[in-house]
């Protein structure tokens, strides 16, 4: 099971020197992946009828593109992954066009995470329909898969149209897509056209039921399950060795192939150093 860490989005703060060290601190502990969370906007909990969501307008989250072709440009070997990016909500060529370009520019060291998301606030804001989301990734993914293949293409969908047309550059190999979300329909999907699952829950009965109907989409596709992924994350806050340790072999029993470590909300130390001192105690507490 190969060990990542994510990316601390709120208490990283704004400063480029900040985000390298960390960059390159993750990199050195030797983790093999960074995540990174992805919200364009949060909501004022004082806008008419209220707000109940988990984070709001006074949480940052950098914009993942931007922030992981900084970071590749000054590492080598830890891949990123978006965790995950809410996909239906943007322009799927342009989207294609800037994935395909963070493939190039880190090394195809990129792992493309894509849900379909829950904030209607988000929605709104840039234009897209809440509504049938869960059929427009479908698409977007599909038309996404041939602009990184296809030299020139036309292409008629529900939602889109490409009238013999291609992005340049594309990427020199194939660009992972992993889903994330629990819903039923969503693991169909997942077990059909993704070639990875990211999930929310714990290493549980829930998540085996889980894993056995993206398993059986899978195989009902004629897809082979030994080539799928499965990032879980671990929360570092409030665990101790032992914790961690159970915790870590749970999702291993599971099959899981990616678990990285979480140090959100660590307490007054949110620095890069406190970060980093805290991903390597639970890297020490499971290796």
């Amino acid at each position: 099971m190969k060990l990542g860490i994510v990316f601390p989005h709120n208490e990283i703060g704004t400063d480029p020197g900040a985000i390298k060290a960390y960059a390159q601190g993750a990199e050195d502990l030797g983790f093999d992946h960074m995540l990174v969370y992805d919200h364009v906007m949060g909501a004022d909990p004082d806008r008419p009828g209220g707000w109940d969501g988990p984070y709001d307008k006074d949480v940052a989250f950098h914009e993942p593109f931007t922030v992981c072709s900084f970071m590749a440009a000054v590492t080598d070997t830890i891949e990123f992954a978006t965790s995950v990016m809410i996909l239906p909500q943007r322009q799927t060529v342009l989207i294609a066009k800037q994935a395909a370009e963070l493939a190039i520019v880190s090394g195809n060291r990129f792992r493309f995470g894509i849900g379909t998301g829950w904030n209607q606030v988000e929605y709104e804001a840039l234009d897209v329909p809440f509504a049938r989301r869960g059929a427009r990734q479908v698409e977007q993914v599909d038309l996404m898969r041939r602009l990184w293949t296809e030299d020139s293409l036309s292409y008629e969908g529900e939602f889109h149209t490409v009238t013999q047309a291609g992005i340049l550059p594309r990427p020199s190999q194939r660009i992972p897509i992993w889903f994330g979300g629990g819903a039923d329909l969503v693991l169909k999907r997942c077990g059909r056209i993704g070639d990875g699952w990211f999930p929310l829950g714990s290493p549980d009965e829930t998540s085996r039921r889980a894993l056995e109907t993206i398993r059986t989409a899978r195989e009902e596709t004629g897809l082979a399950w030994d080539s799928f992924g499965i990032q879980a994350q671990a929360q570092s806050r409030g665990g101790d060795p032992d914790r961690w340790k159970s915790h870590h072999e749970r999702w291993r029993d599971l099959g899981c192939t990616h678990l990285a470590i979480v140090t959100h909300y660590i307490g007054n130390g949110t620095d890069v150093d406190a970060h980093l001192e805290a991903a390597q105690r639970y890297l020490a507490a499971v290796e």
